[in-house]
Order: structure tokens, then sequence, then C-alpha cells
């Protein structure tokens, strides 16, 4: 089990790296007028999504074990259930992140680059409390 949980808070890194860079891209395209510079921001923004999808994947599997073993079952582990309702947000977040690139790819962008400054700072929210739930476990 605890090579599982090991993988998994690797790959769970790994994956709010990506949700964390993707957002600042989405900033420089949202302020960028020169062809040349949004063709090779979007080709990172791209990349970057298709990568950070591919971490996920193996976050959620490796997490998905750990409740297989047992991990959070039995009384006082609201804390659990509270993350788990935190993780489906946050692949919702993944996935507007993956709305959003589509728009900018098809020029469809309507927001401004402060309101990508703002939408980046929501996987730092969710981070701070997947983080207290886990550790601290307070209910």
């Amino acid at each position: 089990m605890l090579w599982i949980k090991a993988l998994h808070i690797v790959f769970v890194i790994s994956w709010f790296a990506g949700l964390f860079y993707l957002p600042r891209i989405f900033v420089n395209l949202a302020m960028e007028t020169d062809t040349t510079s949004t063709t090779r921001l979007l080709l990172m923004a791209r990349k970057l999504y298709r990568f950070t999808t591919i971490l996920a994947l193996p976050a959620v599997v490796f997490g998905l074990a750990l409740l297989s073993y047992g991990f959070g079952q039995g009384p006082g582990n609201g804390w659990l259930h509270a993350k788990l309702v935190l993780v489906v947000v946050l692949i919702g977040y993944h996935h507007a992140c993956g709305s959003l690139l589509k728009k900018f790819e098809r020029g469809a962008n309507k927001r401004s680059h402060t309101w990508y400054r703002w939408f980046n700072e929501v996987p730092v929210v969710l981070l701070l409390a997947i983080v207290i739930l886990v550790v601290v476990k307070p209910f």
C-alpha cells in the first residue's frame, strides 16, 4: 500500500504542476496579439494539456486503489468524502481547461487576461483544501 500511496502523491503533484501552468499560458494567450507568438503558445498549451491529462489518469487510478485497500473507511473519516468531492471539482476544472483551450484554438476567447489570472488561483485553493483534509483530518 505504501508504494501505491507514494505513486499517488507523485502523480497528483505532477497533475497539479500542469494545472498551475496551463492557465498561465491562457493569461499570455489572452494578452497576445502577435500571430507567431499565439501559435507557439497554443502549441505549448495543447502539449501541456495532453501531458497533464496523462498524469491525471494514474493519480486517479492510484487514489481509487487506495480506496480498495480500505484507506479512509470507517467512522471518523468524513474528511475523505470531502476530499473526494474536491477531487471531482478538480477533474471538472481540468475539463474546463480543455474547453478553454478549444476556444483559444477557434479564436473564440472572450475572457480577459485578468479573468484567467483569477481562474489560475482555483487549483491553489483546491490543493490547500485537499492537503488540509488529508493531513489534519478535521472530521
